[in-house]
């Protein structure tokens, strides 16, 4: 593992320490705005005129990035090297999507290959799936496909279906409507069970492991309401997501298994057979298709040096300096968009799992603060939830915001004067500026400070292309964090010792740990 460093060890770092928030009530206006602006991939631009940070604070940033090499390691970890240093692999998710062939080759084996193989495989399924050439036991055309998994398994399958779903619809494309079944409260799979039919169903097991306690209780339950059905072969209702060694590869209990690897984080795993198995059925293969298209767009910007070119390293690194420099503990992700109501979901697990962690790549411990908590509703509905706090509470929140200019649906009438899309938007035009300038008023609990800064993503529409883009964006602005903060983004031992006291607290007789025992009491455990 080569000596990485982190940022409060640059050169640069006491400037920064020393540098304040710039008065955004001053400093924002129209020049700046169409000046910061930089393209973020497949037709997205990120917009950070809102961003309370001078052009010295942007140099000195970008003298941390080269200092630290943050394009160079972006590079290692493209190439194969074994950037998850605890569980030492290799983080191969670029490979999914337009990293050439060759550019990830282990013990013989091309992973690019491999990935491009599997895609191919599941895009002929869901084809066959589509036409109706592949049907349940009793004959029937599926209609529904549910995905049954957790975490990464579930949040990003789950948000890219939600913000494709109108948009397919409106295009003639969602030939197979999806839906998806991921908490062990077994009342999440009889919601979902009590709204599908069993005979045109398609099941989607995602475990890498096949282990995956909560997945198996909730394949078990699907399992028992279709042997209930007379006549039903649950294994014609039936595909895997897993490794190849896992015990449901090649399990004659299922139609097919499709095959991901060790190298694909879960919370990395959308553009793997992971998101796009059910993607593919859903929305098609060239819906899928188009994602990895707009990712490896984005994903190819990020490679750029020059900061004021790459979107995700500036994002990455304006992220840091709210952080560390300015002592905010949150972010706010806010679509003006209900398609990505699942989005900040996602993101959460994204960033929160990857760098919510206090040590370092060396096993030291990281002395500055690293990754933020991260929240956030779409837009206007959060407006009238919890805008309230950002906009005069105590804290400054930095936002995040993403918009598109146009919808992805019709009709839109007239109403007032305007399109309910013009509205929108006009929201989220008020809310950046709103948020930067603030309000003087004599009264004050009508005064609004200001100078809480904001950054914008936004495109045309939010297309497949857009979304992968949208995507990969994220995925690389944590990346960039983590190596800023000398962190393994790629492991997650935070969730390990839930799980061990879990099956303590289920084995026979009962937890030995009398505060286990306790609060199992209380649960009815006892």
């Amino acid at each position: 593992m080569n000596a990485y460093s982190r940022i409060d060890r640059c050169r640069a770092w006491p400037a920064l320490k020393a540098k304040q928030a710039e008065n955004l009530r001053l400093a924002l206006g129209p020049e700046r705005v169409s000046r910061r602006l930089v393209p973020a991939g497949a037709g997205l631009r990120y917009s950070w005129g809102a961003m309370d940070v001078d052009d010295e604070t942007v140099t000195l940033l970008a003298d941390a990035a080269n200092e630290l090499g943050l394009v160079a390691q972006y590079r290692e970890l493209a190439s194969g090297a074994v950037m998850n240093s605890g569980e030492r692999r290799m983080v191969l998710h670029h490979a999914l999507r337009g990293q050439p062939a060759g550019a990830a080759v282990k013990d013989g084996r091309d992973f690019r290959a491999f990935y491009e193989a599997q895609r191919a495989r599941f895009s002929a399924f869901a084809d066959a799936v589509r036409s109706g050439a592949i049907r349940g036991s009793t004959g029937k055309r599926f209609t529904r496909v549910v995905q049954i998994g957790i975490g990464g398994s579930d949040l990003g399958p789950r948000a890219l279906y939600l913000a494709l779903e109108q948009w397919a619809r409106q295009r003639g494309e969602l030939a197979v409507r999806a839906s998806f079944i991921s908490n062990v409260d077994p009342d999440d799979a009889n919601a979902v069970l009590a709204d599908t039919d069993p005979e045109t169903t398609l099941f989607i097991l995602v475990s890498k492991s096949g282990t995956t306690q909560e997945t198996l209780a909730n394949e078990a339950l699907v399992k028992s309401r279709l042997g209930s059905v007379p006549g039903m072969d649950a294994s014609k209702h039936l595909v895997a997501v897993t490794s190849e060694t896992s015990p449901l590869a090649g399990n004659p209990g299922y139609l097919d298994s499709f095959f991901i690897d060790d190298y694909i984080g879960g919370r990395y795993s959308a553009t793997s057979a992971v998101g796009g198995v059910i993607l593919s059925v859903a929305l098609g293969p060239k819906t899928f298709s188009a994602i990895l298209e707009g990712a490896a767009d984005a994903d190819a910007l990020a490679m750029e040096p020059d900061i004021l070119k790459n979107a995700a390293m500036l994002d990455a690194l304006l992220g840091v300096f709210q952080r560390d420099v300015l002592g905010r503990p949150a972010t706010a992700v806010l679509p003006y968009s209900q398609a990505l109501s699942r989005f900040p979901a996602h993101l959460q697990q994204l960033d929160m799992e990857s760098n919510g962690k206090s040590v370092d790549r060396s096993a030291g411990r990281v002395d500055i603060p690293t990754g933020p908590i991260v929240f956030g509703e779409p837009g206007t509905n959060g407006q009238h939830s919890f805008y309230q706090l950002l906009h005069q509470g105590t804290d400054v929140v930095p936002l995040q915001f993403i918009g598109f200019e146009e919808n992805q649906t019709a009709p839109d009438p007239q109403f007032e004067g305007s399109t309910a899309r013009r509205k929108l938007n006009a929201n989220l035009v008020a809310q950046i500026v709103a948020f930067a300038k603030g309000q003087d008023d004599q009264d004050p609990n009508r005064n609004f400070p200001g100078g809480r800064p904001s950054t914008l993503l936004v495109g045309k529409m939010l297309d497949p292309a857009a979304l992968g883009a949208l995507l990969a964006h994220y995925e690389n602005k944590v990346m960039f964090q983590g190596f800023c903060w000398n962190l393994n983004s790629f492991d997650q031992e935070g969730v390990q010792l839930g799980k061990v006291l879990t099956k303590k607290v289920l084995a026979d007789g009962g937890p030995a740990d009398p505060t286990l025992a306790a609060y199992a009491r209380l649960l009815g455990l006892s």
